[in-house]
């Protein structure tokens, strides 16, 4: 019966990650609330498990009286001529270990220590599975979708499970059960019934995780992501910046033919991604991020994190972008609100200055221009 126990608590250690020592201590406690419900009381009671052998002992710890008569509590208590057949020697005031065998406890008093076991496995499975998941926090785990739970998905992450809550869902992207998909995980709490587990398809960390997964020079700090924009969806606009002259980011991050950005694409259901070279000025970074448009001039305001931007006219509604996604989506990568006009519109606006700057050139080739500071002057 003892080496079962001690294989037992090495299964649950092995498959639940729950300390054995943890349970060890679990099954004295409750081996003292049996004492206590079976005897009204158990403070002078101690139970101790053999972590090898698994073999426990529960005693009391009784002060030795001189006779019988002068016993006033047989729990705390023990006459003389008992204490000797039982330590071999004693003298009065002593105190001896007296064994108390677990079979004399009450049926009610032994099914309420069987409950405090349980209770305190499925207390520790919950915190093991929650430092799990919350040391997950912020990262891209896999997941395999169970049920429609109302407009929610029940994921399941191995241990537990992952709530996908309809705001965190792409509304194109449709799964069945059992489909395996990537998730962000967003949030971990921990509750009276375990882990709460929040995910998301829509965060934009998400593709940030992908590529980092998928890139090794973003896995070893050669590839920086600079800043990323995200339509769950529809398209992504993500900025990238290398620290070796050597390396092209935007290669990197492509792949030869298309095999790393395509891989990410498949996973997020076809999302458009568009990729570009991270910049500190401020022009050079709105022209890039406007791509694929041809700009003729950007006037950045670095102070009031505006920007003034001048497209050919036959490329002012590719700049813009369907309902406006484009210039949208730059927007947000770059952090500046942008204006966008065509040369036509540029040259009637009241107060736009473009005219004032056309002297400075007297032939461009689709716009290679950048307009630095507010004061500054246009450069090719």
């Amino acid at each position: 019966m003892n080496k079962e126990l001690v294989e037992a608590l090495n299964v649950l250690e092995s498959e639940k990650e729950i300390s054995k020592e943890t349970l060890f201590a679990t099954i004295e406690d409750s081996l003292l609330i049996a004492c206590k419900n079976h005897f009204g009381k158990a403070d002078n009671v101690k139970a101790e498990i053999d972590r090898e052998t698994g073999d426990f002992h529960v005693y009391a710890e009784k002060t030795v009286v001189e006779k019988a008569s002068d016993i006033e509590d047989d729990l705390e208590q023990i006459a003389l001529d008992e204490a000797i057949k039982l330590a071999g020697a004693a003298e009065v005031g002593d105190v001896v270990k007296v064994e108390i065998k677990s079979k004399d406890f009450g049926r009610i008093a032994v099914q309420i220590a069987k409950n405090v076991i349980l209770q305190k496995i499925r207390e520790e499975e919950r915190t093991v599975i929650y430092n799990q998941f919350n040391e997950k926090e912020k990262q891209v785990v896999t997941g395999i979708v169970q049920r429609y739970v109302g407009n929610n998905i029940s994921i399941n992450l191995g241990k537990a499970d992952a709530l996908l809550n309809e705001s965190e869902q792409v509304k194109t992207e449709h799964f069945k059960p059992t489909d395996r998909i990537k998730v962000y995980i967003v949030e971990v709490k921990n509750t009276n019934k375990g882990p709460r587990i929040l995910v998301s398809r829509t965060h934009p960390e998400l593709v940030r995780k992908l590529f980092e997964a998928e890139v090794a020079e973003i896995q070893d700090g050669t590839v920086e992501i600079k800043s990323i924009a995200r339509e769950a969806g529809s398209r992504t606009k993500m900025a990238v910046w290398s620290n070796n002259p050597m390396v092209d980011p935007v290669g990197a991050c492509v792949g030869m033919n298309g095999v790393r950005v395509n891989s990410i694409v498949d996973e997020l259901r076809g999302e458009k991604i568009d990729i570009v070279c991270w910049d500190e000025n401020p022009g050079n970074l709105i022209q890039n991020a406007l791509s694929p448009a041809k700009i003729v001039a950007v006037f950045a305001d670095p102070d009031e994190k505006t920007a003034k931007v001048v497209v050919p006219d036959y490329q002012l509604s590719l700049a813009i972008g369907k309902e406006g996604q484009n210039a949208r989506l730059a927007a947000r990568l770059t952090g500046y609100k942008i204006d966008i006009k065509s040369e036509t519109q540029a040259k009637d606006a009241p107060g736009f200055r473009y005219e004032d700057y056309m002297d400075e050139f007297d032939e461009y080739d689709d716009g290679e221009y950048e307009y630095v500071e507010e004061e500054g002057d246009i450069q090719e």
